[in-house]
């Protein structure tokens, strides 16, 4: 496993539980020299299914909410098998202790359950999916390999009051806004890990957050960058372009910058698109390919018909065009200016909040907020 996330602790969990004793015979796994997902089916190619199965990639197990059929990949990937290094780098993130009890938010192929299971035993772990097919699988494997976890069938992102309270909670699907749910159902001093982010991109950033004394609020802050499929209701609203720019891009009023594609595109994973998403809210980058020197990077207002976009060139200023209420890019270029101005800090800097008055993201300390309007 790369990156030396298996803890001595977890140790003999990873040994106990194989992750092939709980993926289906068909798995898409994540092929690094191809670049894509591959069809690997047990029964035709059992020796390539194992070793997807033992390797540190993510497998895909289901496509398009369950309609897809066929090996070829489907449109989405909507249900998974982790990465094993990311999966024990957020089970060392929770922390867990003896005798805690923990929930779950997304079992998926009942993997990181069975994980949970064999370490804290079975009764100690409450595990929710919202998909029922997805659901009765893991249940099917979880009973099968002796680690009865209970698998409830519903929608996780409201819990499980009825198991409550929770010393640890773990989400395995990517969130745009924290449920206070979920703060409720915690006993005080519990630890909620979860991937978080915004609809600025398709990444996300683990949180671990720490249950307040009086249960009135969790916080914490990001301890790294991930990418997780997003909890259904929460994925990024479909933009279609036509619809914010019917015409020309010369319809929108145009300036020009200074800033560079090298300054702003970080690549995947970068911690300046997770900062520019913290301070410009319900707005969604889309960044196209680079022909003869020139790329195009769009911005699309969630909240209205607003639009950018910023022609970055080889040579040559950067020329900008935006319309409608919102001057998208002039809010994303002085949030760019800001994560400069205090020192490109990189994701474990910034952190989150959750109360009952929504989310709240800062960096370093609670009482330091992200510019603009950052609260959900």
């Amino acid at each position: 496993m790369s990156g030396g996330a298996l803890s001595s602790d977890w140790a003999p969990s990873y040994a106990a539980v194989p992750r092939a004793s709980f993926l289906p015979d068909l798995i898409w796994p994540w092929d690094m020299e191809a670049g894509s997902s591959v069809a690997v089916s047990r029964e035709d190619d059992p020796e390539a299914w194992f070793g997807y199965a033992d390797a540190d990639v993510p497998i895909v197990t289901q496509w398009d909410d369950g309609r897809h059929t066929g090996t070829e990949p489907g449109a989405l990937s909507t249900s998974s098998a982790s990465m094993p290094s990311v999966v024990f780098r957020m089970l060392n993130d929770l922390g867990v202790k003896p005798g805690n009890r923990i929930l779950e938010i997304g079992t998926g192929t009942g993997w990181n359950a069975a994980l949970l299971a064999h370490r804290l035993r079975p009764e100690n772990v409450i595990s929710v999916e919202l998909d029922p097919v997805v659901a009765a699988a893991a249940r099917t494997a979880l009973n099968a390999f002796g680690l009865s976890v209970q698998v409830i069938n519903r929608d996780g992102l409201k819990g499980y009051p009825e198991g409550a309270p929770y010393d640890r909670i773990i989400v395995t699907c990517g969130l745009r806004s924290i449920p206070f749910a979920w703060v409720e159902q915690c006993r005080p001093g519990a630890v909620i890990v979860a991937p978080w982010g915004t609809h600025y991109g398709n990444g996300d950033a683990v949180a671990r957050l720490v249950v307040a004394e009086d249960g009135r609020s969790a916080a914490g802050h990001f301890v790294g960058p991930v990418e997780f499929m997003k909890a259904r209701t929460q994925r990024q609203p479909e933009v279609r372009h036509a619809e914010y720019v019917p015409g020309s891009v010369a319809d929108g009023d145009e300036t020009a910058s200074t800033v560079t594609e090298e300054q702003f595109l970080g690549g995947r994973f970068s911690p300046q698109d997770f900062a520019v998403g913290l301070c410009v809210r319900d707005c969604v980058q889309a960044i196209s390919a680079k022909e003869d020197g020139t790329r195009a990077v769009w911005f699309y207002g969630l909240s209205d018909r607003s639009w950018a976009c910023a022609q970055f060139r080889d040579t040559g200023t950067t020329r900008v065009w935006q319309s409608g209420p919102r001057r998208l890019w002039d809010d994303v270029q002085a949030a760019f200016a800001w994560w400069a101005e205090q020192g490109h800090p990189g994701f474990d800097r910034f952190g989150l909040t959750v109360d009952t008055a929504g989310e709240h993201a800062w960096l370093d300390d609670p009482d330091n907020p992200v510019p603009g309007d950052a609260a959900a």
